[in-house]
């Protein structure tokens, strides 16, 4: 389903197939028993507050208190992840661009860290960007954009050094209560202001053999606006 909601998003490059002139701002969503407490969506929101924006969702149960078991290896291993797909172009955050769907990411991944600068962060939520494209081997439809063997494409210098499309910022990331946030300086982020987003809250796996596709969306947990249509808007907070 996830897969074939962004399809025409895919072959564009970016989302803004779906951006129009009157989108709901904040995304809230009825909750849905069947969805795991810490993963059922009932409200998500980009702000920009003076010089930061801020992405916040809001769930059923607690945030954060679901993780994926530790299988003790990297092939096969588990994350999960409160994502906010958004109409950004991978340009903006450090890649080249129209490279697919850019996504912030909230994920937890106790089997390997992808820190920047080789850092540990296998034990706590943290965030990533990561670009997203359709691959039909994944069971979800997508997958975290692979860097094909040889390629030296333009990343950004947090980049983790994994032959993804994946950044991984030190920003400010907070779980409390039925909150996830995260708060990123504007000067690090042109074009927030004004794009569209969504929230989805996701599984994803290691391909067990590591090859490409390497990092496949398994599982969609939910998605806030029920169709990916984002219709949430970044305004600016008083």
């Amino acid at each position: 389903m996830f897969a074939k909601l962004l399809t025409g998003a895919v072959a564009a490059g970016t989302l803004s197939l779906w951006v129009g002139a009157a989108h709901a701002h904040p995304i809230e969503a009825k909750p849905v028993e069947a969805v795991t407490a810490s993963f059922d969506i009932i409200e998500t929101v980009v702000v920009t507050k003076k010089d930061t924006a801020v992405f916040t969702t809001r769930v059923r149960g607690t945030a954060g208190s679901d993780k994926p078991a530790a299988t003790g290896k990297f092939e096969g291993s588990e994350v999960y992840a409160y994502v906010w797909p958004t109409s950004l172009n991978s340009g903006e955050i450090g890649f080249e661009r129209d490279q697919g769907i850019v996504a912030l990411a909230v994920t937890f991944h106790p089997d390997f860290d992808d820190a920047a600068y080789g850092g540990r962060n296998r034990d706590v939520w943290h965030p990533h960007w990561v670009v997203l494209n359709e691959d039909q081997a994944c069971k979800g439809g997508l997958k975290v954009t692979d860097i094909p063997d040889g390629q030296k494409p333009k990343v950004p210098p947090t980049w983790p050094k994994v032959p993804l499309l994946i950044d991984s910022p030190d920003y400010p990331t907070t779980f409390k209560g039925d909150a996830v946030e995260v708060s990123i300086p504007l000067s690090l982020l042109g074009g927030i202001s004004g794009a569209s987003f969504d929230g989805v809250t996701a599984g994803l796996k290691v391909n067990g053999n590591l090859h490409s596709p390497l990092l496949c969306v398994d599982n969609v947990f939910k998605v806030a606006s029920g169709n990916l249509s984002l219709p949430g808007k970044v305004v600016t907070s008083k």
